[in-house]
């Protein structure tokens, strides 16, 4: 095994033992219904009524809005009380991206915006950032859809040998593949 190899093989590795001890000390990973509370959390602002409390339910609290109220107002009292765990692993998910870029020894000198610029495009908005923006909303949204994201379907069911999550990661990849194929031909 070359460098490379090895660093990568490492890595998996680190995530892996990450996922293990999040599943073993607090529960499994996953970060899409963050984005549901985010919503919620505005939502509330707008319409405080829209979530109240409720002594009689588990939860302590009852949604007007259908999802808000699923399994018994759990989602309402998370977005009533948003300092958990999954909120804070979801803000530190770009704090640890940063942290571990300025970290790295080989990254490149040369921003991806100044890349661009030299390669002749005016702006990096239009090549890049717009794309990958409406990207990530759909990837969102179709997490959403789903009722979990790839973190939590995948990574943690696969770990805890969920059937769904190894069907969810096979079509998942059967899909991602000849699309990246196809856009990177595009250019």
């Amino acid at each position: 095994m070359n460098g490379n190899s090895r660093s990568w093989v490492f890595k998996a590795i680190f995530l892996g033992l990450v996922f293990a001890v999040s599943v073993l000390v607090i529960k499994p990973v996953g970060v899409s219904t963050q984005f549901s509370m985010i919503g919620g959390m505005i939502h509330s602002v707008i319409d405080p009524s829209v979530i109240t409390e409720d002594s009689s339910r588990k939860s302590g609290y009852r949604s007007t809005n259908a999802y808000y109220d699923k399994s018994e107002g759990s989602l309402a009292k998370s977005i009533k009380n948003p300092l958990n765990f999954a909120m804070v692993f979801l803000l530190a998910i770009p704090l640890g991206g940063f942290i571990a870029w300025t970290l790295d020894p080989n990254k490149r000198k040369k921003t991806q915006q100044e890349a661009l610029r030299q390669a002749g495009v005016k702006s990096a908005v239009e090549k890049y950032y717009i794309r990958e923006l409406a990207g990530g909303f759909i990837f969102v949204f179709g997490a959403r859809l789903a009722d979990g994201c790839t973190s939590g379907h995948m990574m943690s069911g696969i770990m805890q040998g969920s059937v769904s999550g190894f069907v969810f990661a096979a079509c998942a990849f059967a899909v991602a593949i000849p699309v990246a194929k196809s856009l990177k031909k595009l250019g």
